[in-house]
C-alpha cells in the first residue's frame, strides 16, 4: 500500500530509474545505481543501499526473464507542507512491465520527431536529475497523436536543443559526436553516459555543448538513446531529412558488442 500522504505522490518528491531485464539479468545495473546515488544526493534524499535494492529486485524478478524494471525512491510519508522531514522514512517502489514492441524500422531506418512547442525551464539544481515531477514531459508528449511520429524534440527557453521527451539526443557533424549540455535542464540518462564512454574508448571525438536548433538541423546524423529503446537514428525532424546513418550504425554495433560483453 502507498499512503495518500507519501511525498512522492503529493509533490513528486523522489527520483526513479528505468532499466531492462533480459534473460533474467538486469542490464547496466551498476550504472543505474550510481545514477540513483547521484540523483538522491542532488535532492538531499537518503538512497537505499545497493544490497537492499538488490534484495528487492531479486524478489520482484524471481520468475521473470524479460521486462522493463522501474525503481522509484520517495521521501515517504510526512506531515503536510513542502518542508521536508529531517529524518525521512523512505518509500521504495519497484515495478515490472512488458518490454514495449516498436517497429523494426525505428532502429533500422530511423524515426520521425515532433518539434515540441513546450520549452523546458532552466533549473540548475535539478538539471540532469531523473526526479518524479515530469509534468513538462507529460505536456510535451500530449502535443502529437500520430503513430508515424516516435518521439518529440525538446528545446529550452533559450532555444537550445536539450533532449527528447523520453530520450537523450546526439548529433554527428564532420565525424564528431555532439550531445547537449544538460547543466540547466534535461535528464542525463545511463545510455547517454555509456555512449560518451564508448566514444572515449574508441578514440572518437565526443563533445558536450550547447546546440541550437539550426545547428541540429544541419547535422550529418542525429540519433536518440535511452535504456529501453537502445539507440534510434533520426530520419526526419523539421527541415532535417536523412536517409543514411553510417556512424550511427557503427555506434549501434559497438554498443551491442559492449552490452554483450559487459551487461552490467
Amino acid at each position: 500500500m502507498i499512503s495518500v500522504h507519501d511525498r512522492g505522490l503529493l509533490y513528486g518528491d523522489g527520483i526513479f530509474r528505468t532499466l531492462l531485464l533480459r534473460a533474467g539479468k538486469l542490464q547496466q545495473w551498476s550504472r543505474h545505481y550510481s545514477k540513483l546515488l547521484k540523483d538522491c544526493a542532488a535532492i538531499k534524499l537518503p538512497c537505499p543501499s545497493e544490497a537492499t535494492l538488490r534484495d528487492d529486485l531479486a524478489v520482484l524478478t524471481a520468475k521473470v526473464q524479460d521486462a522493463v524494471v522501474k525503481v522509484m525512491i520517495t521521501r515517504g510519508v510526512a506531515t503536510r507542507g513542502y518542508t521536508p522531514p529531517s529524518t525521512p522514512s523512505i518509500t521504495r517502489i519497484l515495478s515490472l512491465s512488458s518490454i514495449p514492441s516498436f517497429p523494426e524500422s525505428f532502429a533500422s531506418s530511423g524515426v520521425h520527431l515532433h518539434l515540441c512547442q513546450l520549452r523546458l525551464s532552466s533549473q540548475p539544481y535539478l538539471a540532469g536529475v531523473k526526479h518524479l515531477n515530469r509534468m513538462e514531459n507529460v505536456l510535451a508528449a500530449s502535443e502529437w497523436n500520430d503513430p508515424e511520429i516516435a518521439e518529440g524534440l525538446l528545446l529550452d527557453e533559450a532555444g537550445n536543443v536539450i533532449e527528447g521527451v523520453r530520450s537523450n539526443i546526439f548529433m554527428i557533424k564532420n565525424n564528431e559526436i555532439i550531445t547537449p549540455d544538460l547543466s540547466h535542464s534535461g535528464v542525463a540518462g545511463v545510455q547517454r553516459e555509456r555512449i560518451i564512454d564508448l566514444a572515449s574508448k574508441h578514440a572518437m571525438v565526443c563533445k558536450i555543448k550547447n546546440i541550437s536548433l539550426a545547428e541540429l538541423l544541419q547535422a550529418d546524423e542525429i540519433f536518440l538513446t535511452n535504456s529501453v529503446i537502445g539507440l534510434w537514428p533520426v530520419r526526419k525532424v523539421a527541415s532535417y531529412d536523412a536517409m543514411h546513418h553510417p556512424l550511427t550504425e557503427l555506434i549501434t554495433e559497438l554498443i551491442k558488442e559492449w552490452l554483450l560483453n559487459d551487461p552490467d
